[in-house]
């Protein structure tokens, strides 16, 4: 009879340890699904990039909840031959307030090749924010200074 009732013990017991899981599972999916939209996104462009001389970024745009904003850009290079239009685009993580956008970003992982030939670079600063860039033009290697790169909205 003690057999029968622990059984039963048992099914409740792994019922309720699936239901739990199914429960954590589910929050996970959302929780990962919720960090994988950006909060903003960020364009970059430039004109001709001379041989052998690097090209440090002036302008750009970040679009965040429907407004788009200029950036000004200092310390993100080119380094690549006789480019006519450089161009790079990413995604913008953790920005919960605007004033956090502005600062100096260092890589994460730089470097990385991507389709086509571009680069890709995943960088952060030090209010939390960070921006995965990928250059949109192939053959094109960004490189950020050695402090980093200084990313500011113009006022």
């Amino acid at each position: 009879m003690n057999d029968t009732r622990g059984g039963k013990d048992m099914k409740k017991i792994l019922r309720t340890l699936t239901t739990v899981l199914t429960l954590v599972l589910a929050v996970s999916a959302v929780r990962a699904a919720e960090e994988k939209q950006p909060d903003a996104t960020l364009e970059l462009k430039e004109g001709s990039v001379a041989a052998g001389v690097g090209f440090s970024w002036g302008k750009g745009t970040l679009t965040y909840k429907g407004k788009t904003y200029p950036v000004e850009v200092d310390g993100l290079t080119v380094g690549s031959v006789g480019i006519a239009q450089a161009t790079a685009s990413g995604k913008v993580y953790g920005l919960k307030d605007l004033k956090d956008f502005d600062g100096t970003y260092t890589a994460v992982t730089a470097g990385l090749t991507a389709a086509g030939g571009g680069s890709a670079t995943a960088m952060h600063n030090q209010n939390g924010v960070r921006i995965d860039l990928l250059s949109t033009s192939q053959g094109v290697k960004l490189t950020l200074g050695a402090s980093g790169v200084k990313l500011k909205i113009k006022q």
